[in-house]
């Protein structure tokens, strides 16, 4: 049996995707909470930025774990637009986040 047939790599990769997802609106409905008990829009975006922060890296790691399988340049060439992607939308993330806190 071919080894990442053994470590189930598939099954990781879904598993960081799904964890990274459910962080994601976790944060989500705590910011949504926040609204709710008047804790001001700031304090939602707060949540809502360490959520996307903390729930892409995460995605990033299933990201990273997929270059296990790729097989072909176009599959090459497609994760190298999703990591991108997901770093600039990290990066943008931890910026908001900055900005919010000095506020």
């Amino acid at each position: 049996m071919p080894l990442l047939q053994r470590l189930h790599v598939d099954v990781w990769i879904v598993a960081a995707e799904a964890v990274g997802s459910l962080v994601i609106v976790g944060y989500c409905i705590a910011a949504v909470l926040a609204l709710i008990r008047r804790r001001g829009i700031t304090a939602a975006r707060l949540l809502v930025a360490e959520g996307a922060i903390a729930g892409l890296g995460y995605k990033l790691a299933g990201t990273l774990l997929r270059t296990l399988l790729l097989l072909s340049w176009r599959q090459i060439l497609m994760f190298a637009a999703i990591l991108a992607l997901r770093t600039l939308l990290k990066r943008f993330f931890v910026w908001e986040q900055g900005r919010l806190a000095r506020t």
